[in-house]
C-alpha cells in the first residue's frame, strides 16, 4: 500500500534518513555513493521535506505488511504552464524489500495518487548503467532524452542522466 504523506513527524523523518542511507550504501542510485552517512544525506532530505511542508508536492510511502518499505517524492510545479505534470524524485525501496515487486508497487501507487490529483504526466530521471531502463519502461515510462556524461560516479566513470516521462 502506498500512502500520501504531507505532514512528516520525527519518527518518519528518522526512518526516511535511515532508508536513504541504507539504499545508498547498497549501491542504489539515489544521489549518493557508498559509503554514505546520515550527515551526507540529511541536507538533501531536509530540502525535500521542506518542499513537501511548503505544499510543493507530497511524499509517497510504501508499506509492505504494515512496515515502511520505500518512498519517493512527487513534486509539482508552481508555474501555471506546468501544473499538469510533476517530477518523481528519490524513488527508493529499502534493500530488505528489493526484488519482490516493491519498486513497482511504489511507482504504481504514487502514479495513482498523482492521477487522483489531476496530473497528466510524471517525469523522472535516472543514472544510466544501473539497468533501470527496463524497469521504468515496464512501468509505463518512456525515454525522451538523455544528458551524456552528466553524472560523475568516479574519475573516468561518467554516466548519462536519462529523462523519462509517463502519460497518466
Amino acid at each position: 500500500m502506498v500512502e500520501r504523506v504531507t505532514e512528516i513527524g520525527d519518527d518518519l523523518a528518522a526512518w526516511l534518513l535511515t532508508c536513504w542511507v541504507d539504499v545508498s550504501n547498497a549501491g542504489g542510485a539515489v544521489g549518493f555513493l557508498p559509503p554514505a552517512t546520515a550527515a551526507d544525506v540529511r541536507p538533501a532530505l531536509d530540502d525535500h521535506l521542506a518542499g513537501v511542508r511548503a505544499g510543493a508536492g507530497f511524499l509517497a510511502v510504501l508499506r509492505v505488511d504494515g512496515e515502511r518499505a520505500g518512498f519517493a517524492f512527487v513534486i509539482g510545479s508552481t508555474q501555471p504552464l506546468f501544473r499538469h505534470w510533476a517530477t518523481v524524485l528519490r524513488l527508493q525501496v529499502h534493500p530488505r524489500f528489493q526484488g519482490r515487486g516493491a519498486g513497482r508497487a511504489l511507482l504504481d501507487g504514487l502514479t495513482d495518487l498523482a492521477r487522483a490529483d489531476g496530473l497528466e504526466f510524471l517525469h523522472l530521471t535516472y543514472r544510466d548503467g544501473m539497468r533501470l531502463d527496463r524497469f521504468y519502461e515496464s512501468c509505463g515510462f518512456a525515454e525522451v532524452g538523455r544528458i551524456p556524461g552528466a553524472i560523475r560516479v568516479a574519475p573516468g566513470d561518467d554516466r548519462d542522466s536519462v529523462l523519462m516521462i509517463r502519460k497518466l
